[in-house]
């Protein structure tokens, strides 16, 4: 079983017992085997083929998940800004901070 679900500002599929990245749950400071829910679920179907397709959500859907770890951070972003013939350059750098979950059932 399979489901598509609303997340952050955009779509990912999901079927149970994966782990997933998500944005940052609770600010990092969700414990360790916390529940999550996600309730905008757009598609649910099976391997048989056959899927419920919402407009825009399936009604009484769901996707629940359990918080693995409450902070992990992602892959290092360097950015580079250079003016040309103005001897000016500048490097920053970033670190997005998600949450692991792991889908434990999908209802619907």
């Amino acid at each position: 079983m399979y489901a598509i679900i609303e997340e952050s500002g955009g779509q990912r599929k999901v079927t149970e017992g994966e782990e997933i990245l998500i944005d940052l749950y609770k600010g990092g400071e969700a414990g360790k085997g916390d529940p999550v829910t996600f309730d905008k679920v757009l598609v649910i179907g099976d391997a048989g083929g056959s899927a419920k397709v919402g407009t825009p959500h399936v009604g009484g859907a769901s996707v629940t998940a359990e918080v693995i770890e409450p902070a992990v951070k992602g892959d290092k972003i360097d950015i580079h800004k250079y003016r040309p013939k103005k001897a000016s350059r500048s490097k920053t750098g970033h670190r997005q901070r998600y949450t692991l979950v792991k889908v434990t059932g999908l209802k619907g």
